[in-house]
């Protein structure tokens, strides 16, 4: 089993698509050139999927890496320093770019968090998809719980006025890297399966996308924001 698994990259890559598709229906509705209703309905269900799909390859990932010898602590801290430096910078540009709905706990904020606590997972298996059931489940259940303090914001209880562009706490988010360490292990690592790779121009766009997450994830908002502005300002 090779380093990089083709159908992973292919599948982030396929997550990082539906999420810039999403972020251009937002920003369309967030400048006001088409009235959108994004958390309701088909949009709803296509945010969620995006999400808990990125979430996956991150756990399956985890698990590859480890099996392929990554099996010391201070990777997997280093790792999750480095996403939480590019998660601080976003918070400190969404601070600046819009104050009262800046981005706190974001995608990126719970990934360096499930890289470096995710070890502690790393070893078990079943462990992983009961764990991270359970975490959903959590989650499920105090939606919509309200706190007094942004003590509680990371683990799903956020204020009753929170407001944000972007935010994945711990509960339930946490629960789909888990799911995804658990499959990591059931298919490449217990399993040592390994598929064919499919030789289609689509594909090889798709692991070359995701191959390149962090980068798009940064570079797609300033870039969607800037062509809508023109376009709504200039050219409408």
């Amino acid at each position: 089993m090779g380093n990089r698994i083709w159908e992973l990259d292919a599948l982030r890559g396929l997550a990082i698509v539906m999420m810039v598709v999403f972020h251009f229906l937002f920003d369309l509705n967030l400048l006001e050139i088409i009235k959108i209703a994004m958390y309701e309905g088909f949009l709803l269900i296509f945010q969620r999927t995006t999400a808990s799909l990125f979430l996956l390859v991150v756990g399956m990932v985890l698990s590859v890496a480890y099996a392929n010898g990554k099996i010391e602590f201070s990777y997997y801290l280093k790792r999750g320093l480095s996403l939480l430096g590019i998660a601080l910078l976003i918070t400190a540009v969404t601070w600046i770019y819009s104050h009262e709905s800046f981005i706190i706990f974001g995608v990126i904020h719970l990934i360096a968090f499930s890289v470096i606590i995710s070890y502690v997972f790393l070893r078990k298996y079943y462990l992983n998809l009961f764990a991270g059931i359970t975490i959903i489940l959590i989650g499920l259940a105090i939606s919509g719980t309200t706190s007094s303090t942004n003590l509680l914001l990371w683990l799903g209880i956020p204020p009753s006025n929170f407001y944000t562009f972007d935010y994945f706490p711990v509960f339930p988010w946490f629960g789909m890297v888990l799911i995804g360490i658990f499959l990591g292990k059931f298919i490449y690592v217990e399993k040592k399966m390994s598929f064919e790779k499919i030789k289609n121009p689509m594909i090889e766009l798709l692991s070359y996308l995701g191959k390149r997450s962090i980068i798009i994830y940064l570079a797609h908002q300033p870039v969607l924001l800037a062509i809508l502005m023109l376009y709504k300002y200039y050219l409408r």
